[in-house]
């Protein structure tokens, strides 16, 4: 329990593309059935402060990776009100391409990141193709430029950044993803980001094939579980089935946008 005032969760779609089971789980799957992917930032809200978890991708990332951009970020904020140009504080769960893409819609942001994420971003392992493929250089190398603008606050671990909202490193997916922790009218709830790209990945224990150390995925499963008043208020990081359980703030955002601070309907 907290005495914070709760916070408002939405969860905004911007982009989609079509994929297959065997896409998502290590391994493969033996069901050559389609799993589509939808892409997700995540607004949270309370009085006169809005944070923002990740930034999405631009115009450029969805033709050169094949991506359908339906709506911009910016314009996707802008359905609930909110405006990109005026956010101090975004969260930033890892660096892959999906994730940082769309920070220049933050012009006077603040990013919160991992250090375990910068370090591995712009170490030697970036140096493989099969690690870097999920990463565009371009995005690593103007979060650089930020952190001597001073905007990149750095975390190791858990952090509190506001009464009610916390990080917690996972790892897993990426050397240095982090999870946030958010306290709502329903309790604490978590999101998983790509902790959990779907809810099969942790409900079934099977991991996503983009992976730096399973085990850490693995864990961060349990982790979640843990930080969470219920294991059903984990939203995972690309599931369309997120808008089978959960409803739109209003009728005319159906399929754009869903209030995530409100009961689930059961999976």
């Amino acid at each position: 329990m907290t005495d914070a005032k709760p916070f408002e969760v939405y969860a905004i779609k911007y982009a989609e593309r079509e994929a297959r089971r065997g896409d998502h789980f290590i391994g493969g799957d033996p069901h050559d059935a389609p799993m589509d992917m939808d892409y997700f930032i995540w607004a949270l809200v309370r009085e006169d402060k809005v944070w923002i978890v990740d930034t999405g991708f631009d115009v450029l990332d969805a033709e050169r990776r094949n991506r359908k951009l339906v709506r911009t970020v910016r314009d996707g904020l802008g359905l609930i009100g909110i405006d990109s140009h005026a956010i101090d504080d975004v969260i930033i769960t890892h660096l892959h391409y999906d994730h940082i893409g769309g920070y220049e819609h933050f012009p006077k942001a603040r990013f919160h990141l991992q250090d375990d994420e910068m370090a591995y971003a712009t170490g030697r392992h970036m140096t493989r193709p099969a690690i870097n493929h999920a990463y565009t250089a371009d995005h690593i190398a103007d979060l650089v430029y930020r952190v001597f603008e001073g905007r990149v606050t750095f975390h190791d671990g858990e952090a509190e950044l506001d009464e009610g909202l916390s990080v917690h490193w996972v790892g897993g997916h990426t050397a240095g993803l982090q999870i946030v922790r958010v306290w709502t009218r329903l309790g604490w709830i978590v999101l998983a980001s790509d902790a959990s790209h779907y809810y099969e990945n942790m409900e079934a224990d099977r991991p996503f094939v983009i992976v730096w150390n399973q085990g850490e995925m693995l864990d961060a499963f349990d982790t979640m579980k843990r930080l969470s008043d219920n294991p059903a208020w984990i939203v995972p990081g690309h599931d369309p089935k997120v808008f089978d359980r959960y409803d739109p703030p209003s009728d005319d955002l159906k399929g754009k946008v869903v209030r995530l601070d409100a009961e689930p309907k059961a999976g």
